[in-house]
Protein backbone atom coordinates (compact mmCIF):
# COMPACT_ATOMS: atom_id res chain seq x y z
CA UNK A 1 0.00 0.00 0.00
CA UNK A 2 1.29 3.45 -0.89
CA UNK A 3 1.70 6.11 1.79
CA UNK A 4 2.91 9.72 1.80
CA UNK A 5 1.72 10.23 -1.78
CA UNK A 6 -1.46 11.50 -3.43
CA UNK A 7 -3.54 8.95 -5.31
CA UNK A 8 -5.39 9.56 -8.58
CA UNK A 9 -3.34 12.68 -9.13
CA UNK A 10 -0.68 13.48 -11.70
CA UNK A 11 2.65 14.28 -10.01
CA UNK A 12 6.41 14.45 -10.36
CA UNK A 13 8.26 12.08 -8.03
CA UNK A 14 11.11 14.59 -7.70
CA UNK A 15 8.68 17.08 -6.14
CA UNK A 16 7.86 14.73 -3.23
CA UNK A 17 11.11 15.51 -1.39
CA UNK A 18 12.97 18.80 -0.97
CA UNK A 19 16.67 19.53 -0.78
CA UNK A 20 18.06 20.44 2.63
CA UNK A 21 21.51 21.89 3.06
CA UNK A 22 24.04 19.33 4.31
CA UNK A 23 21.54 16.48 4.40
CA UNK A 24 20.15 13.40 2.73
CA UNK A 25 16.35 13.52 2.90
CA UNK A 26 14.08 10.53 2.26
CA UNK A 27 10.38 9.81 1.97
CA UNK A 28 9.13 6.22 2.00
CA UNK A 29 6.24 5.49 -0.36
CA UNK A 30 5.97 1.70 0.07
CA UNK A 31 7.40 -0.66 2.69
CA UNK A 32 6.39 -4.32 2.98
CA UNK A 33 7.92 -7.80 2.87
CA UNK A 34 8.12 -7.80 -0.94
CA UNK A 35 9.16 -4.27 -1.91
CA UNK A 36 10.21 -0.89 -0.61
CA UNK A 37 10.09 2.36 -2.58
CA UNK A 38 11.73 5.55 -1.34
CA UNK A 39 12.43 8.96 -2.85
CA UNK A 40 15.70 10.64 -1.78
CA UNK A 41 17.32 14.04 -2.14
CA UNK A 42 21.06 14.47 -1.62
CA UNK A 43 22.76 17.80 -1.09
CA UNK A 44 26.06 18.13 -2.97
CA UNK A 45 28.77 16.15 -1.17
CA UNK A 46 26.35 14.17 1.01
CA UNK A 47 26.41 10.38 0.96
CA UNK A 48 25.06 7.09 2.19
CA UNK A 49 28.11 5.05 3.18
CA UNK A 50 28.83 1.52 2.00
CA UNK A 51 26.15 -1.01 2.91
CA UNK A 52 24.38 -4.01 1.36
CA UNK A 53 20.66 -4.54 0.76
CA UNK A 54 18.66 -7.70 1.36
CA UNK A 55 17.17 -7.46 -2.13
CA UNK A 56 17.98 -6.14 -5.59
CA UNK A 57 17.97 -2.33 -5.47
CA UNK A 58 16.98 -0.30 -8.55
CA UNK A 59 17.82 3.40 -8.49
CA UNK A 60 16.56 5.95 -10.99
CA UNK A 61 18.02 9.44 -10.84
CA UNK A 62 15.18 11.96 -11.11
CA UNK A 63 17.37 15.07 -11.43
CA UNK A 64 21.00 16.05 -10.93
CA UNK A 65 23.99 13.70 -10.79
CA UNK A 66 24.83 10.93 -8.35
CA UNK A 67 27.81 8.60 -7.98
CA UNK A 68 27.06 4.99 -7.15
CA UNK A 69 29.83 2.61 -6.08
CA UNK A 70 28.73 -1.00 -6.44
CA UNK A 71 31.12 -3.81 -5.54
CA UNK A 72 34.10 -1.58 -6.40
CA UNK A 73 32.69 -0.31 -9.72
CA UNK A 74 31.78 3.39 -10.02
CA UNK A 75 28.74 4.59 -11.97
CA UNK A 76 27.86 8.25 -12.57
CA UNK A 77 24.12 8.60 -13.20
CA UNK A 78 22.26 11.64 -14.49
CA UNK A 79 18.55 12.45 -14.56
CA UNK A 80 16.56 9.68 -16.23
CA UNK A 81 19.25 7.00 -15.84
CA UNK A 82 18.73 3.76 -13.89
CA UNK A 83 21.06 1.24 -12.24
CA UNK A 84 20.42 -2.13 -10.58
CA UNK A 85 22.52 -2.82 -7.49
CA UNK A 86 22.40 -6.59 -6.85
CA UNK A 87 21.35 -8.10 -3.53
CA UNK A 88 24.13 -8.49 -0.96
CA UNK A 89 26.69 -6.51 -3.04
CA UNK A 90 28.12 -3.60 -1.02
CA UNK A 91 27.23 -0.21 -2.46
CA UNK A 92 27.39 3.49 -1.60
CA UNK A 93 25.75 6.66 -2.93
CA UNK A 94 27.34 10.14 -3.19
CA UNK A 95 25.98 13.47 -4.36
CA UNK A 96 28.28 14.69 -7.13
CA UNK A 97 25.88 17.63 -7.14
CA UNK A 98 22.45 18.03 -5.62
CA UNK A 99 20.36 15.15 -6.92
CA UNK A 100 17.16 13.23 -6.35
CA UNK A 101 16.53 9.54 -6.90
CA UNK A 102 13.89 6.89 -6.61
CA UNK A 103 14.95 3.65 -4.91
CA UNK A 104 12.99 0.43 -5.37
CA UNK A 105 14.19 -2.65 -3.48
CA UNK A 106 12.55 -5.99 -4.30
CA UNK A 107 13.01 -8.78 -1.77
Amino acid sequence: MYKNIAKQEKLQLKDLVSYQEGQVVSKTLVQNEAVSMTIFSFDKGEEISTHAAGGDAMVTVLEGTGRFTVGGDIFILHGGETLIMPKDIPHAVFGEERFKMQLVVSF
